[in-house]
């Protein structure tokens, strides 16, 4: 296994190999964070031969260093707020609501750019592997699979190319099982393990997700 991956896709590639034990079944669901998280999940669903969808959701980042969550929300009114950054970095209440106001805005504007009137995919009583290209506090995987158990999934599987090494730990109370192709000791952030990082577009996002569709 290489220390850095060429880009998203390959990464998916290589995650995918971990996942084999969901191969070809008919109740799996793979489910992608976008933007990133997108190319990711897009081979692996190919490769595990499970149906693709999006879950939006956005990150809340404290407004002088926008790179750090303070929290994040998703589809389904999920929310989840991380009171130590929020007191750490000295967010005020009115601060806090604007950037959640704005992230809103970006999660309905996204919701409908990505799915247009397609409802999201029935998740009840599958296997719902959520992926992304990465994890660096955890809020947005956090966020995602409290939206998640709204719709009763048997199964949250947190699916990553990369994350902190005690990133188990910080999710471990919300999905049902965690697996990472990448657990280094020195991190400093997603993009420092691979080689072409550059951000992924909303029409590839869309693009990705009608060729899902058509493969299925």
């Amino acid at each position: 296994m290489n220390s850095v991956f060429g880009n998203r896709r390959e990464a998916g590639r290589e995650l995918a190999a971990h996942l084999n034990e969901y191969a070809n079944r008919d109740d799996v669901t793979v489910l992608a964070l976008p933007r990133g998280g997108v190319p990711v999940a897009y081979e692996v669903a190919r490769a595990l031969g499970a149906r693709l969808d999006v879950l939006v959701v956005r990150k809340l980042g404290v407004p002088v260093q926008p790179e750090l969550a303070m929290g994040a929300i998703a589809s389904g009114d999920a929310f989840f707020l991380d009171e130590r950054i929020v007191d750490y970095a000295g967010v005020d209440k009115h601060e806090l609501e604007r950037v959640i106001a704005r992230e809103r805005a970006e999660l309905a504007r996204r919701e409908t750019l990505y799915r247009g009137n397609m409802p999201p995919l029935d998740v009840n009583g599958r296997v719902a592997i959520v992926v992304d290209d990465g994890m660096a506090t955890g809020a947005t995987m956090k966020a995602a699979a409290m939206s998640l158990r709204h719709a009763h999934p048997a199964k949250i599987v947190a699916a990553l190319p990369v994350a902190p090494l005690d990133s188990e730990a910080r999710i471990e109370d919300i999905v049902d099982e965690f697996v990472c192709v990448m657990r280094p000791h020195r991190y400093f952030g997603v993009g420092q393990f691979y080689i072409d990082f550059d951000q992924t577009s909303d029409d590839e996002v869309r693009e990705l997700l009608d060729a899902a569709r058509n493969d299925t």
